[in-house]
């Protein structure tokens, strides 16, 4: 049952306390604790230290906010050999030592990867993705695995996002009664509510974008296939990707630099590598003067509209030309997209499960997970169904030709004739246009309740090209997101506008930790005397 008003004010009001004496590792970036350990003024242990103390107050304290699913128990240790490294002159790279915390849909060692599903409780693997091994091999420290829309979202059409059955229901740190959105649900807000300096999150349409923009972060969802998808619970292998959440571009940039790698046992990132090299370093924001920018207007809500205008205005500033475009049709995209994640669901998923540990994870394939949800529905289902498990297990396979068509149409309409349309017809390098509009309230009744056109995810999602959002600015308390969306490979690109936009136009946001957004003395009434 939600909490009352004056229960909610109580728990803001002890946030406030407790927030206090952690405001420093809250406000820290990535950039900020490399510097500091370059430096000798902080180390690894004590930024570790500091998460681990903020996480114990506030995550299941506090405002509650159910961000985290589990925590490495060799953090601190290794940490500690990160600074001993240090001490003796060997930096891995520009994350030596810096806590990042990782989506549990992701295997990490030492830690079970459950998707937020109590079918995988157990799935303990002994072995790390190859992301996590990479930015291991970069001397980051993993934190800890973040809760997530359970399956990332993709169980039922009456998901909530943010909910996990394993997890709970993470929470907003801007409005505690406010969606997360998802799937990177906790990620998000982990990183907004100042747990860690960066996150990975995961992305098949939506998952990284959404939670970045509802929760006030930088959030890129890169070209399918830069980023190896091994050991990652599957959706999608069309359109799945992992990617970074942070506070700024230049965070996320160096993330996204970690994670790039070639992984034979994904076809997909054959040729990684190529395109591998420190995004950070390379950042160039004046890059956008004179760059041709391709304008996509959507929504009707006026405060939004203002806050979209705005940026707009700042990116005009920075010497943008921006040029308004047509969107082109979509008609009909959605529906082959549903067809060809249905298909790969089933594929993909059995094909990961049975790489997994036969005595840890008994459900073996879609279908065992199907049973084991039925048999657990009390815990597993108590707010929503399995529909769209159900609808991927009756699918009949990759080389349906159902599937096929469905697979080719999607793409033709995102791609060649979606977005490189675009970019063509209209001789721009690449798109902007708003993404959500503010979070809507988290309701365990009828599941997610959109509010806003959204709309922006879907072409860069089916087409595997990348997506980048950062932050617009409040409306009425709650972060609202601007997108950047560009062709294969145009991560430089994006991240150098990003950049420049958010350098341009200073904002810092940080959350509050609200109880709602609707609370307060302005909407108790006039008193009369």
């Amino acid at each position: 049952m939600p909490m009352r008003a004056s229960a909610l004010l109580a728990v803001a009001l002890l946030v406030s306390a407790s927030t206090a004496s952690a405001k420093s590792i809250a406000d820290e970036t990535v950039a900020s604790l490399a510097e500091g350990m370059a430096s000798g003024k902080t180390n690894s242990v004590k930024a570790v230290q500091a998460y681990l103390d903020r996480i114990a107050a506030m995550d299941r304290k506090g405002p509650r906010l159910n961000s985290i699913i589990t925590l490495n128990p060799e953090a601190l240790a290794d940490a500690k050999a990160l600074d001993v490294e240090r001490r003796v002159g060997k930096v891995r790279g520009p994350l030596h030592g810096v806590p990042v915390l990782i989506k549990d849909n992701i295997e990490t060692l030492g830690m079970p990867t459950t998707a937020g599903s109590l079918a995988l409780a157990r799935n303990d693997n002994d072995r790390d993705a190859p992301l996590v091994a990479a930015l291991r091999a970069q001397g980051a420290v993993i934190l800890g695995k973040t809760n997530l829309s359970e399956w990332a979202n993709i169980r039922s059409t009456r998901s909530l996002s943010g909910w996990s059955a394993v997890g709970g229901l993470t929470r907003n740190p801007y409005a505690l009664d406010r969606t997360t959105c998802g799937s990177s649900s906790g990620s998000g807000a982990a990183v907004a509510a100042g747990f860690a300096a960066a996150a990975v999150g995961t992305e098949t349409d939506g998952s990284i974008i959404c939670p970045s923009a509802m929760m006030g972060l930088v959030g890129l969802k890169p070209t399918v296939g830069l980023v190896p998808r091994t050991r990652v619970v599957p959706i999608s292998h069309s359109q799945d990707t992992p990617g970074p959440m942070a506070h700024d571009v230049r965070d996320a940039a160096a993330l996204f630099s970690a994670m790039i790698v070639s992984d034979p046992e994904d076809p997909a990132t054959r040729d990684a590598a190529a395109h591998g090299h420190d995004y950070a370093a390379a950042l160039n924001p004046a890059r956008i003067k004179g760059m041709r920018i391709g304008l996509i207007r959507i929504g009707a809500q006026p405060e939004w509209i203002a806050r979209f205008d705005a940026a707009l205005a700042t990116l005009k500033a920075t010497g943008a030309i921006l040029v308004e475009i047509k969107p082109t049709s979509t008609d009909g995209m959605g529906d082959a997209e549903g067809d060809v994640l249905h298909a790969e669901l089933k594929a993909d998923l059995n094909a990961y499960l049975a790489t997994t540990r036969a005595d840890r994870v008994p459900t073996r394939t879609l279908a065992d997970v199907i049973a084991f949800n039925a048999k657990e529905a009390a815990r597993e289902m108590p707010l929503f169904g399995q529909d769209t498990f159900l609808k991927a297990e009756a699918t009949k396979g990759l080389n349906d030709p159902a599937y096929i068509a469905s697979r080719r149409k999607s793409l033709r309409l995102a791609g060649t004739e979606g977005i490189d349309r675009m970019l063509a017809d209209n001789a721009v390098e690449l798109i902007v246009m708003p993404n959500y509009g503010p979070a809507w309230l988290s309701d365990t009744a009828w599941g997610d309740q959109y509010e806003g056109p959204g709309g922006a995810t879907g072409r860069a999602a089916i087409a595997g090209y990348p997506h980048l959002t950062v932050p617009m600015g409040l409306v009425r308390g709650l972060p609202v997101g601007l997108s950047f969306i560009g062709a294969a490979y145009d991560e430089q690109r994006l991240l150098d506008v990003g950049f420049a936009y958010e350098q341009a136009a200073g904002l810092v946001l940080r959350p509050d930790f609200r109880p709602t957004i609707d609370a307060g003395p302005e909407l108790d009434g006039a008193k009369l005397p």
